[in-house]
């Protein structure tokens, strides 16, 4: 796993870092503007009514593809593929066309402080957005029939075209048409699904229009997901309920929230989201032989790894929320009042980062042993928390509360996860992580501390860049000594692969 982990990570970083190519290009031509709400809502409303499905597709699909071809072979996995697939699509085709009548009265439902030529284009742009759900339903499919296939790298380099794609319509768009922004984003949804394509045909899958609703084992999956496509969607929930509420805040909430989630988005995906993508065909394949065992070590080590990295991560983006902010996004259109919204907001995301990233792991445990309604009641107990906090923090704290709101729900759900999957399957080792985390705690607010010391008194006399860029090089380093002082066993582990690595070479 750590092996298949590096690569997606390593893949992951440079999608990302385009993407945040992407998201400055954004921020150049356009700041945190009507504009850029009106282009964010509208990828938020597909990405919502359809997210829910689109993260079910994969957690209920990947454990029923496996136990399949399994027991049934090659030939048996690929008619189930075809009739998910076209099932899933005509699903895709009554949310679509529900989403095209309805697209006025659904923009103000999950924007309720636009009006005029925000309103006006943000509905504009969601119903192009709208046809993009086709693709996002294909790409989850087949991401997941190629991972199962150990490929994974194709899935991860899915993300440059888009990028790509992205970043050149809104260089065109600045030039003053504004529906470019949106045409642009369909295509490049679409680039990622033909990417796919000769890989999945490499790997003998046979397409035909065929679709048995009444297939049993098509119930069985579509029951399984039923409950996980609440149950994985919390995040999307809570964006969309913080971005409802920001659009009421002021002019720019939500650009300001969503510049500060993409970074935190950014610390997920890159190390989160790899980690979680080559363990859950790994503890899915130990769920169809019942090996709870397996499934424990591997859900442990997956933490051990997240926590290693991501809490350090958290620290850093706590005490340089701000300098990181104003030198990612701080110049052309996007000004102070920007830095100051989205360097609040990113302060307070900052603290459910380890919180989410925990739950995913914990989510795709119960996936694997086809428990979905778990995750569900505590998803569902996480929106609520959210939604109450949100209510009560914004009026206080503005945007920043929606951001400590959401981070402080994440956080709660993760800790009742836990709790529940060791009801579930047993114990976990949970001294020997108490121990793990408070070291590795000690040794990130020592980086912190001396990268920020360091930054104030380079910044006194150099580069505000390069005094960032240097304190946060000096901070990771200082972390790795002390995590090596420490003796933090995971790092120990890596070591050890690293120094057999060089001695087979």
């Amino acid at each position: 796993m750590k092996k298949t982990a590096l690569l997606i990570m390593i893949i992951t970083l440079f999608s990302k870092l385009l993407g945040f190519g992407r998201d400055i290009f954004l921020s150049y031509f356009f700041g945190a503007s009507g504009i850029t709400d009106a282009y964010l809502i509208s990828l938020t409303i597909p990405s919502v009514i359809f997210g829910f499905i689109g993260i079910g597709i994969v957690t209920a699909y990947i454990p029923m593809q496996t136990k399949i071809v399994l027991e049934e072979g090659e030939e048996e996995g690929s008619k189930f593929t075809t009739n998910f697939t076209n099932a899933i699509l005509v699903l895709t085709t009554i949310i679509f066309s529900f989403g095209l009548i309805f697209t006025e009265n659904i923009v103000k439902i999950f924007a309720l402080g636009f009006y005029g030529d925000t309103l006006m284009l943000s509905v504009e742009f969601t119903r192009i957005s709208l046809f993009g759900m086709y693709f996002t339903a294909l790409v989850s499919i087949f991401s997941g029939y190629l991972q199962i296939k150990k490929n994974y790298v194709i899935p991860a380099l899915a993300g440059f075209p888009f990028n790509i794609i992205v970043i050149i319509s809104i260089f065109f768009a600045s030039k003053g048409n504004y529906k470019i922004l949106a045409i642009g984003t369909l295509v490049a949804s679409a680039s990622q699904f033909i990417m796919l394509i000769p890989f999945i045909y490499k790997e003998k899958f046979k397409y035909s229009l065929y679709v048995n609703f009444n297939n049993d084992k098509l119930k069985r999956v579509l029951y399984i997901a039923l409950p996980s496509v609440l149950g994985a969607s919390a995040n999307q929930i809570n964006t969309l309920v913080d971005k409802t509420i920001a659009s009421s805040i002021s002019v720019g909430g939500i650009s300001a929230l969503n510049y500060a989630d993409r970074l935190n988005i950014f610390i997920q995906s890159l190390f989160v989201l790899s980690i979680v993508t080559s363990m859950y065909p790994i503890i899915s394949n130990y769920a169809s032989i019942n090996n709870i065992k397996g499934i424990k070590e591997t859900i442990m080590e997956a933490i051990s790894i997240i926590s290693l990295v991501v809490i350090p991560i958290t620290v850093g983006a706590i005490f340089f929320s701000k300098e990181i902010v104003t030198l990612l996004f701080g110049r052309g259109a996007f000004n102070e009042q920007a830095i100051v919204m989205t360097s609040l907001a990113l302060f307070y995301y900052s603290f459910g980062m380890w919180g989410y990233g925990l739950r995913e792991i914990l989510s795709r445990g119960f996936y694997s042993i086809q428990d979905t309604k778990t995750p569900m009641l505590n998803a569902t107990f996480g929106v609520v928390i959210n939604i109450i906090l949100n209510i009560i923090l914004s009026k206080y704290m503005g945007v920043g509360g929606l951001a400590l709101a959401t981070s402080i729900s994440g956080s709660i759900t993760a800790l009742l996860l836990y709790i529940s999957l060791q009801k579930k399957i047993g114990y976990f080792q949970n001294r020997k992580l108490i121990i793990s985390l408070i070291k590795v705690l000690i040794a990130s607010f020592i980086m912190g501390t001396i990268a920020k010391k360091s930054f104030e008194l380079m910044s006194n006399s150099m580069n505000f860049g390069f005094s960032l860029i240097a304190s946060i090089f000096l901070g990771v380093l200082v972390y790795f000594i002390a995590i090596f002082i420490m003796k933090i066993e995971e790092l120990d582990n890596i070591t050890t692969i690293f120094k057999n690595k060089i001695k087979k070479a």
